[in-house]
């Protein structure tokens, strides 16, 4: 029987002038440096900068263990120290002998040590070398590869944000950041188990190949069980098939299209005695998958129904993996799914995520693209990676397969686009940059190890290598030229035919900023608020946006009011448009949820865990039932949209009138009466109208407007209201900054108890009215934000929190906000 000892305790780490440094395994550096009171958080102020010394510095851990005798190895047995993951260049010692060494962060090493072992007391010892050494000197010898950062990321097979992005510090890391220990065993083990499971014409077959490890000859017996089915095969040499069948299982199915049943898939190996050698278990889903690219679309099938992917981009959850814990993968996932998410994107630049992360996402429904990990640079082909990457991808497509919510794998993140586009040609000159990765190695060993799945060459792509990769007439695209150089208008001149990125900036939430930043006062140019802002030019960016649409803002508690609220609006239009176009538009992934620390970014989650205002306006965009207000000529819509030839910074009139569109992502029909109202500020209604029509599921239907609803009188006063079953969406005919608002005036009322509930009744209209509860007490949350109220009505705000609340603070600025209290 095999039986598995960690080595997690009694380890120190020592590098520099620090000696025997307590050290937590699994873990890293920092985080050991940290709570040893060694270093200042590297997430505070500008303390980032003062640790750039960890990452060009060598480290080495040690822990001594004992074995008794009659727990060395006997003559059949054998002894592995199994590292899951070592990060990054390690050289491993037992007792003073070499065992081994390793180069790749994002894969497993077995070494057998079982003739180094003794008994009493062993000591293990890890070296790590610095992986800025490591990669410049791979850089010297193979020659500069073009990245989007001055770091060598793109040479050394590590997460490559440690390097910093344009949201993440430069924190480079090293340690034993998965799980080590001893494992023994007789006779074989399971060292390869790979389940392929489809599902057709009501039956479930799970084909199983199973690879053993061996110390002796015996005959293996491995027996293989799920739903109550199994099958049996003895083996003399290493390999075997098993194939199982079940009838009529129930289907796996994406949230909001059906269950998600799992299946026990239990494979045990057996002595001819009968004694049990090895087991392994997982939970299984039955259901298909696919890609169709048809018409030079993208459109994933599940179980053979078509499925609107509403996503978002997922980017490590802490730049320290080892705090990243299953309790918080599930907070994170469920503030996905309460925003109305079915599909998590993991980006190249990470990692490839947990079991925990894939188990979660399995038990949920949300669907999960997995990059493979190689972004926005050109990597180099030579030895020793090009064996590093195939050993890479081989550990992690049989380590992740049987997760029924793995429904893509992807080459990489803009390394396809950037090699067009990025000024990369002149100076690879003839040197490689990753294709042979994409196109050939890749795609080899998914067609391997696991069939059952599309892989797809980047992201963007545009389906065929002599395309451009970028062009949103075809396949997979990215939309970046909105945030780096224009108007969040453009998305409506945009006609994709699936969106893998797009995104907007805003701030974190109040109470992250005053945890991580101690300026004194606050400015969105002052010194900490500087440091957290990773992006090239991100405040004039910031600013552009903010001109363009909303009042100058007075103070910092107004310019962070309202970059967020720019924020949640820029990319609820690019998801309200994307949807509206269906079914030419299959897909919209944001970027991004979350953040690995507080940092200015493009997330709807910050680096606390706490909600941005984008959160609210992405779980309204991605509502099963939509209703939204775009602009349409009549004219028959045609895939495309800009490459280059809106001028830069333009604010790009919506194309046509408004007309009414009503998107069902939902399984049932969706028969509805909508209202559509003209009005002045007053709230008095200029013109009306009701539309009835039915949306199939899976449908979007576009309904003209008669023409006295969008004529009207005087631009910069009026407006349009839909409205459908209590859901509501608004078309001004002019920015923000352009309209006359009234001074707000409102009443509120604050009931306390288990939740606080904040009724604000509005004698005039108010703006997109948001409270922002995090002010008074970090843990503070309410359920809503951006709500624009008419005059007459009221709307109540519930918040959870863990103290009660100032209710007069409640009440007022800065806590409660509204456009119209900006220019009054």
């Amino acid at each position: 029987m095999t039986s598995y000892r960690s080595l997690h305790e009694g380890w120190t780490v020592s590098g520099g002038d620090l000696s025997d440094i307590p050290a937590t395994v699994p873990g890293c550096v920092h985080t050991d440096l940290l709570a040893a009171g060694r270093i200042d958080d590297p997430y505070l102020d500008e303390n980032e900068n003062k640790l750039a010394w960890i990452g060009r510095t060598d480290w080495d851990y040690a822990t001594t263990f004992s074995f008794a005798p009659g727990a060395l190895p006997l003559g059949g047995d054998r002894t592995d120290l199994v590292c899951e993951g070592l990060d990054t260049i390690a050289s491993i010692t037992l007792n003073g002998s070499p065992v081994g060494s390793t180069a790749n962060m994002h894969r497993g090493y077995r070494f057998d040590v079982g003739s180094l072992l003794r008994e009493g007391a062993n000591t293990l010892e890890i070296k790590f070398t610095s992986a800025y050494a490591y990669a410049e000197a791979e850089q010297r010898r193979l020659g500069h590869r073009p990245n989007a950062y001055d770091e060598p990321f793109n040479f050394i097979r590590k997460q490559a944000c440690n390097f910093g992005w344009d949201w993440g510090p430069i924190l480079v890391t090293a340690g034993i950041w998965q799980p080590i220990g001893l494992e023994t065993w007789t006779v074989a083990r399971l060292a390869e188990v790979r389940p392929q499971v489809t599902v057709a014409d009501g039956t479930g077959r799970v084909e199983l190949r199973v690879r053993l490890e061996r110390a002796s000859d015996e005959p293996v017996t491995i027996t293989a069980t799920v739903a109550g089915r199994s099958a049996q095969a003895t083996v003399d040499g290493t390999e075997a098939l098993l194939i199982l069948t079940v009838d009529d299982p129930s289907l796996w199915w994406p949230r909001g299209y059906g269950d998600q049943p799992l299946y026990d898939l239990d494979v045990v190996a057996t002595s001819p005695s009968g004694a049990e050698l090895d087991r392994w278990s997982r939970r299984i889903g039955f259901r298909s998958v696919r890609v169709d690219t048809s018409g030079d679309g993208y459109t994933l099938i599940v179980n053979d129904v078509p499925v609107f992917v509403r996503g978002v981009n997922w980017i490590p959850d802490d730049v320290f993996d080892n705090r990243v814990t299953r309790d918080r993968l599930a907070a994170r996932f469920r503030q996905a799914a309460d925003a109305n998410v079915n599909y998590l994107r993991v980006w190249g630049g990470g990692r490839y995520e947990s079991g925990d992360f894939y188990d979660l996402a399995d038990e949920m429904g949300l669907l999960v693209g997995q990059d493979f990990l190689f972004a926005c640079a050109a990597y180099p082909e030579e030895e020793p990676f090009r064996s590093e990457i195939e050993a890479e991808a081989r550990h992690n497509v049989l380590r992740l397969a049987s997760h029924p919510s793995l429904v893509v794998w992807t080459g990489n993140n803009e390394n396809l686009w950037g090699h067009e586009d990025w000024d990369w040609k002149p100076v690879l000159n003839g040197l490689s940059w990753g294709a042979a990765y994409y196109y050939e190695l890749l795609p080899r060993v998914v067609a391997e190890l696991d069939p059952t799945r599309p892989y797809w060459p980047g992201s963007p792509y545009s389906g065929t290598p002599g395309r451009h990769a970028n062009d949103p007439a075809y396949g997979t695209s990215h939309i970046w030229d909105v945030w780096n150089t224009d108007d969040y208008t453009k998305y409506a001149a945009y006609r994709p035919r699936f969106v893998a990125e797009f995104g907007f900036q805003g701030p974190p939430t109040y109470s992250t900023l005053r945890r991580s930043i101690s300026d004194d006062p606050l400015a969105p140019d002052s010194p900490g608020m500087r440091h957290h802002q990773k992006a090239g030019d991100g405040d004039l960016k910031l600013a552009r946006g903010l001109a363009n649409h909303l009042p100058q803002p007075r103070d910092f508690d107004d310019w962070h009011y309202l970059t967020q609220l720019n924020q949640a609006r820029a990319v609820s239009f690019g998801i309200e448009h994307f949807r509206s176009l269906r079914p030419l538009c299959t897909g919209a992934i944001m970027w991004q949820l979350n953040d690995c620390w507080p940092v200015t970014s493009w997330a709807a989650v910050d680096g606390d865990g706490h909600k941005k205002p984008l959160w609210y306006a992405m779980r309204d965009a991605y509502a099963d039932r939509l209703v939204t207000l775009q602009p349409r000529t009549g004219a028959p819509l045609e895939p495309g949209g800009p490459l280059t030839e809106i001028e830069p910074g333009a604010v790009v009139p919506p194309a046509g009138d408004p007309w009414l569109v009503a998107v069902n992502d939902s399984r049932t029909p969706w028969a509805f009466s909508a209202t559509v109202t003209r009005r002045n500020l007053a709230g008095d209604v200029l013109a009306s109208a009701v539309l009835d029509a039915t949306a199939g599921p899976s449908e979007a239907v576009t309904l003209p407007l008669p023409a006295d609803l969008i004529t009207p009188g005087d631009r910069a006063t009026e407006f349009v209201i839909a409205e459908i079953e209590g859901r509501r969406t608004w078309w001004f005919f002019a920015a923000d900054k352009d309209i006359a608002w009234p001074a707000p005036d409102y009443t509120v009322s604050v009931e306390s108890g288990r939740s606080t509930r904040v009724t604000v009744t509005a004698a005039t209209i108010l703006r997109s009215l948001t409270l922002f509860p995090d002010r008074l007490h970090p843990t503070a949350e309410a359920d809503r934000a951006a709500v624009t109220v008419l005059p007459g009505e009221s709307v109540t705000f519930t918040i959870d929190s863990d103290v009660d609340l100032d209710p007069a603070a409640l009440s007022r600025r800065p806590v409660l906000r509204c456009v119209n209290d900006v220019v009054h």
